[in-house]
C-alpha cells in the first residue's frame, strides 16, 4: 500500500455525495490500515495510535468504537478501482465513503474527486453488492474527520461524536 499524500489540493475537500450522519464509516475487521507503525489490521488499533491519513499526513485515533452488525456490505476486486486499488480483494459496509479521483469522479459526479458510498459503484462484476452480511466493525475516531487508507484505498473516517448542547 502506498499513501498518495503528494500533490494534494491544500484546503480542498471532495464533493460528499451522501449526507455524512447517514455514512456508516466503519472499517471490517481485517482491514489494514496504514498507520506509522506500519500496515496494521484494524482491529490492532487503539485510541492513541497515529495513521497516515491523505488530508493531513498523520492523525491520532481518539476513539475506536467496535460493533457486531448485519448491514449490507460491498465487495471490491483487487486493482478494479485503479493500479493496486485496493491492494487485496475488500469488503467494507455499502455505506462507507470512499474517495474517487480518477475518471469515476468526473463521469459519475462531474468533480475531479468525490467521496461516495461503495454501494454507488457496484457495477455486478468488480465491485458487487454481497447483500446484508454479518460483520465485525471497527471505527476510527479522530479529533476531525480525516482520509484514511485502508486495503489501498482512501476512505472516511467515523465522525467525532458531537458534544452536547
Amino acid at each position: 500500500m502506498e499513501p498518495k499524500t503528494v500533490g494534494r489540493e491544500n484546503g480542498s475537500r471532495p464533493a460528499r455525495h451522501v449526507e455524512p450522519q447517514t455514512a456508516c464509516n466503519a472499517l471490517a475487521a481485517g482491514t489494514v490500515v496504514l498507520t506509522l507503525e506500519g500496515a496494521l489490521p484494524v482491529e490492532y488499533l487503539n485510541p492513541g495510535d497515529r495513521v497516515i491519513t491523505r488530508d493531513s499526513g498523520m492523525a491520532v485515533v481518539t476513539q475506536i468504537r467496535r460493533t457486531r452488525r448485519v448491514i449490507p456490505a460491498v465487495a471490491i476486486r483487487a486493482g478494479s478501482l485503479g493500479n493496486t486499488r485496493p491492494d487485496r480483494d475488500a469488503v467494507f459496509p455499502a455505506r462507507q465513503e470512499i474517495l474517487i479521483r480518477d475518471w469515476r469522479a468526473g463521469a459519475l459526479f462531474g468533480a475531479s474527486q468525490a467521496l461516495v458510498p461503495a454501494a454507488r459503484l457496484v457495477d455486478g462484476e468488480f465491485v458487487r453488492d454481497l447483500g446484508p452480511a454479518e460483520m465485525d466493525l471497527v471505527e476510527l475516531v479522530f479529533d476531525a474527520p480525516h482520509i484514511v487508507y485502508a486495503d489501498g484505498l482512501e476512505v472516511a473516517s467515523a465522525l467525532p461524536a458531537m458534544a452536547d448542547a
